[in-house]
């Protein structure tokens, strides 16, 4: 049976990604969502664990710099959705940053493309993220294949991510994330901290 490896705070980072107002305000479970990765940050601040934020949000520049061929975000840019000064994209309140987080804007769907975040993570001294994020198959699918090429070591909170579609969040927790992370569920970080 495979042993999921220890993590040490002082050097992990809790990357909650997404969790912005328009984003939550479409998914019918964000109550129970936004409790659950509330209790997972309290967790990990208690620990000494780096908490930080990623949020996707456009400027005029930005939105000026889409080309046509991004189809993801044409849509948005050509409605002027997701605006940075927008209250819905700020992160929502209950799992909102305090001072001192690391918190990043970027425009395309990975937390490492558009930002810079590795650059950050790296001056803390930081090896190993643990993934918040929603969704499964966008922000978490992008960033753990990212963040892998990157040689962190990660976990993924299978709770604490969402899809609107269960069989690809599924899929992606039982046979692609695997092979990258280890994927667990919030009630299992306690077992998982290192020594004091």
């Amino acid at each position: 049976m495979k042993t999921t490896p220890v993590i040490d705070p002082a050097q992990t980072a809790l990357l909650v990604m997404d969790y912005q107002r328009a984003i939550l305000g479409s998914l019918p479970e964000s109550d129970e969502l936004l409790k659950r990765v509330a209790a997972a940050i309290s967790g990990a601040r208690d620990r000494g664990v780096r908490i930080g934020y990623v949020r996707v949000a456009f400027d005029a520049a930005d939105y000026a710099a889409l080309p046509d061929t991004n189809k993801g975000f044409t849509q948005a840019a050509t409605a002027r959705r997701l605006s940075s000064e927008a209250p819905e994209t700020a992160i929502h309140d209950a799992v909102a940053p305090r001072p001192g987080d690391l918190i990043v804007r970027k425009t395309r769907v990975g937390a490492f493309s558009t930002t810079d975040l590795d650059r950050r993570l790296r001056d803390q001294r930081i090896d190993t993220l643990i993934l918040a994020g929603i969704s499964t198959s966008g922000v978490v699918l992008s960033t753990v294949r990212d963040a892998a090429d990157r040689d962190y070591r990660l976990y993924v909170l299978e709770d604490a991510c969402i899809d609107r579609d269960q069989g690809v969040h599924e899929l992606l927790m039982r046979k692609v994330f695997p092979r990258q992370a280890d994927v667990i569920a919030i009630a299992d970080l306690p077992s998982l901290w290192g020594a004091e």
